[in-house]
């Protein structure tokens, strides 16, 4: 089914524009082009975006568009696109919706039929992943961890049931907590890598183990906004781990297998990939023989 066109009559478009994460060399000539062309740009900070248009002489209007009033202004941007206004989106820095404001806009323009247009560009988990060392893909991005002690390993531990590298976003003043926490859930042996600075002057990627982590950032007060990079786990491990996990925690045998599978993404808290995977180990079945069930 087609969801969307951008040849809409008398409907204006959302513009979802990323931004440098540092380097302003990194925004594109379409970025800086579209962002001379609409009539508004919605801002996360109006103070920081009006540096970057100062920078390319750009004199949209702003209005800010952040976590705190997002709801009130949701609608008054709906209609202002309704009556064909074209709108870019920003964020601080890089992607919008990536740890950042503007998938609740998003929703509601798609809810509403007005167009949405995403232009590439700066994104620090990629940047960071591919110059980080550790198998690329498959990849799991999850951006910030939480900020309470027990909340952050619980998530950790789920973290742990994937084998893919790990992308999180930190904090410089959270990193002995975080890492501390990934050693406890991983290990001291885990491989981990920490990107900071990124695109800027003094761009840095340490790498090493989980406890060497520890060690440097109980040494060294970092600065700068951070990428965290876990490495991948061997794919049986984590078969091993999720299996033992939930023995004493399993669905009951009457379940179908479809609703076997929901039942561990809503207990267990697990992508509907991890969830296929428990359900196979569950039953003595295969992967591909559970996701021709549930995809039937």
């Amino acid at each position: 089914m087609r969801q969307q066109s951008y040849r809409t009559e008398g409907t204006g478009k959302l513009f979802l524009v990323p931004t440098p994460i540092g380097n302003l060399e990194d925004m594109t000539f379409r970025a800086v082009n579209t962002l001379r062309e609409v009539d508004l740009i919605l801002a996360e900070d109006t103070r920081h975006t009006q540096k970057l248009l100062n920078h390319f002489e750009i004199e949209t209007p702003q209005k800010s568009f952040h976590e705190h009033n997002t709801q009130e202004r949701i609608p008054q941007v709906i209609e202002w696109l309704q009556e064909g206004k074209t709108i870019a989106q920003v964020s601080d820095a890089g992607t919008p919706s990536i740890s950042d404001p503007g998938f609740e806009l998003v929703q509601a323009c798609v809810e509403v039929g007005i167009p949405v247009v995403p232009l590439p560009g700066a994104n620090a988990g990629i940047t960071a992943l591919i110059a980080s060392g550790l198998v690329p893909q498959p990849f799991y991005f999850y951006g910030f961890l939480p900020r309470k002690k027990k909340e952050k390993i619980e998530a950790l531990e789920q973290l742990r049931t994937h084998s893919e590298t790990v992308i999180l976003y930190e904090s410089p003043f959270r990193l002995k907590d975080t890492f501390s926490a990934i050693q406890t859930v991983y290990g001291e042996q885990q491989s981990v890598v920490l990107c900071r600075e990124l695109t800027k002057t003094y761009e840095e990627f340490i790498r090493g183990t989980a406890a060497e982590l520890v060690a440097l950032v109980n040494e060294e007060e970092l600065k700068g906004e951070c990428c965290i990079l876990i490495g991948t786990k061997n794919p049986d491990e984590v078969t091993t781990d999720l299996a033992g996990a939930l023995e004493e925690n399993t669905p009951d045998a009457s379940l179908s297998i479809a609703e076997q599978v929901e039942w561990f993404m809503e207990h267990q808290n697990l992508t509907q990939k991890d969830a296929i995977k428990a359900v196979a180990k569950h039953l003595g079945l295969k992967k591909q023989e559970v996701y021709k069930e549930i995809h039937a």
